[in-house]
């Protein structure tokens, strides 16, 4: 996966560039998919350092070996980030959760 193929990925569910970001709680990984997005006057980005941050996310999700899964779990969740509220994707490590959480 891709920073590229994760913005089409949100602008093919959504039809915004939504902000994502990548959050540790209580030893868990989540993928959070902002209510903010590229198109919104208010945005704190430009378009390269948005593409930027997915191309970082994507990497991530790529070493954490779960693309995959965020990507399915986009395709078929009904929520939609809105504001106040980011749509959360837990991240299943499996047996490898103690390397990425200690």
């Amino acid at each position: 996966m891709t920073g590229r193929e994760l913005h089409e990925l949100l602008l093919d569910k959504w039809g915004v560039s939504y902000d994502m970001q990548l959050r540790r709680t209580r030893g868990k990984i989540f993928v959070q998919i902002m209510w903010k997005y590229l198109e919104q006057a208010s945005f704190p980005m430009t378009e390269a350092e948005y593409l930027e941050r997915l191309e970082a996310i994507a990497d991530y999700l790529n070493g954490l070996g779960c693309g995959e899964q965020v990507r399915v779990h986009i395709l078929n969740t009904r929520d939609k980030p809105r504001l106040g509220k980011a749509v959360s994707i837990p991240i299943d490590l499996g047996s490898r959760a103690s390397e990425w959480t200690v």
